[in-house]
């Protein structure tokens, strides 16, 4: 499939109609996530036939994206309700049967139940700028536990050097695949500009 068939196929998902901000909810792009997936797929191979969960799946865009592709099985991750039958119509207006979605707080994942039973792992954690700072630490070290191969994720820029020192102290290892602007839509009311990019990190963290 090629690219720009993907991005035309994740702009059917439906996305939030009214957001939360305590839990950041801010969509990831058909853009954003089509670049991630193709790229997941198509250069390290990590999609077709695997396992794949995804942290914070919100309505599911990295998760169908991924089952389009033909993951063995992937499985979204999301502590909203409301997200997740969003998520689930999603699913049904796709027809997909590689997905499925656990409602819980990743946060209080116990993951010892999921180590390493994953292949791969992918996810846009939430940036932990909203009265939740280093959440996005406890996303990627649930993510690394739980992966067997690989976890891509998003970060931003500015906190490279941290999530470089956290690798290393995890004994992973880290290779930034490409550096995007997140274009962030004015979400909430509190936004003044209609959007602002933030200079994000696409990530992939190696476990073999």
């Amino acid at each position: 499939m090629k690219l720009k068939e993907l991005e035309s196929c994740l702009q059917q998902v439906d996305v939030f109609e009214e957001p939360k901000l305590l839990l950041e909810q801010y969509p990831t792009s058909p853009h954003i996530a089509g670049c991630m997936l193709y790229t997941i797929h198509n250069t390290f191979d990590d999609i077709k036939g695997k396992l794949v969960a995804d942290l914070g799946c919100g309505c599911g865009v990295l998760s169908i994206g991924a089952a389009v592709l033909d993951a063995g099985l992937c499985v979204g991750f999301e502590v909203d309700e409301d997200a997740v039958d969003i998520f689930k119509g999603n699913v049904e207006e796709f027809e997909l049967p590689n997905i499925d979605v656990v409602q819980c707080d990743v946060c209080c994942l116990e993951t010892m139940s999921f180590a390493k039973k994953f292949d791969t792992v992918i996810m846009n954690p939430p940036f932990g700028t909203k009265h939740n700072q280093g959440i996005d630490m406890t996303f990627l070290k649930t993510a690394i536990s739980m992966a067997k191969t690989a976890v891509y994720s998003l970060h931003k820029t500015s906190t490279r050097e941290h999530i470089q020192k956290k690798a290393d102290d995890w004994n992973v290892k880290m290779e930034v695949i490409a550096e995007l602007r997140y274009d962030l839509p004015a979400t909430y009311k509190f936004h003044k500009k209609k959007s602002v990019d933030i200079q994000v990190d696409f990530i992939r963290f190696s476990l073999k």
